[in-house]
């Protein structure tokens, strides 16, 4: 639990930084690019190899794609049913069905399940949320926004291939069974060792909550839909092929994280309610951190 609150200190710290003026209002945006670019592939390679081959790999890959069918499908009619304008509609589709599960899941994940927890959640996010976000969040986020034009096969092809973390993926299981110089291990583990205070010292420094009128309702719907109904759904459906005890919890949990802050981005870029998206996001964020404890506690619990 200790790393637990490790995170809730970065997170505070990087409120407080908001405040100070020497901090120019782009730290944040530089900071997740950092993440993105070095610390996320090195904890990558880092823990790859770790991973161990089984006939059941293939359900923390495909889990978020079902979840994500289930979600899309939930938000178009609660936004027929209940009236919501097209903007919080398109922002509900492109951020509500992926997690964060990198930025914070593999911090959290680490934090309740140690070393031998993250290979499956980097599984679930580089096949899973990653894949979701340069497919279906791009290719959606374009749609609802008239102003940009859509995005080719072979420009979502090169977003999904020149990705940092899913070339690393890629090359630490082609290493799988190689051991890494002694320099080499050093400087992934000092790099690695960096994501989580730099990114949560980030997400810290980018939160917000404000809302326009009428946005509530929504607001409400997608913390509950992606806080409690996603990880339990998550939960039916792979009881159903009895996985091993530690993918399940994993899986579980990670489809429990709060809405991606890189789909929210996405969002706000396009112009799809950009308060509405940024209280989602700050707000996921901060009730996820009650949330995520009792689910590890459930999921314990019920093995």
């Amino acid at each position: 639990m200790e790393n637990f609150f490790l995170v809730l200190i970065y997170l505070l710290i990087g409120t407080q930084l908001r405040r100070v003026r020497q901090f120019p209002a782009e730290t944040g945006i530089v900071l997740n690019q950092y993440v993105l670019y070095v610390a996320l592939p090195a904890l990558v390679l880092q823990k790859m190899p770790l991973l161990e081959f089984s006939a059941q790999l293939w359900m923390p890959a495909v889990l978020p794609w079902m979840l994500l069918l289930i979600t899309a499908g939930a938000v178009l009619l609660a936004g027929k049913l209940w009236n919501w304008e097209r903007g919080v509609i398109g922002a509900l589709l492109v951020v509500l069905p992926l997690g964060n599960t990198s930025f914070l899941g593999f911090p959290m994940v680490e934090a309740f399940y140690g070393d031998t927890g993250l290979p499956f959640a980097i599984i679930y996010d580089q096949a899973g949320s990653f894949l979701a976000l340069a497919t279906y969040s791009t290719i959606l986020a374009a749609w609802f926004n008239p102003a940009t034009e859509k995005p080719g096969g072979k420009q979502i092809l090169a977003k999904v291939l020149l990705f940092p973390a899913f070339i690393a993926m890629l090359l630490g299981l082609a290493l799988k069974g190689w051991s890494y110089p002694p320099f080499m291990e050093l400087l992934l583990d000092s790099l690695a060792s960096t994501l989580v205070p730099v990114v949560m010292i980030a997400v810290g420094f980018q939160f917000r909550l404000q809302l326009d009128g009428g946005q509530s309702a929504p607001l409400a719907f997608a913390l509950v839909f992606k806080l409690v109904l996603m990880p339990v759904m998550a939960l039916g459906l792979l009881w159903l092929f009895q996985p091993h005890p530690l993918l399940i919890q994993v899986a579980v949990f990670e489809a429990a994280m709060p809405p991606m802050v890189s789909a929210g981005a996405l969002a706000i870029g396009a112009a799809l309610a950009p308060r509405f998206v940024a209280a989602l996001i700050g707000l996921g964020l901060f009730c996820s951190f009650l949330t995520l404890p009792l689910w590890y506690w459930l999921l314990g619990a019920l093995q």
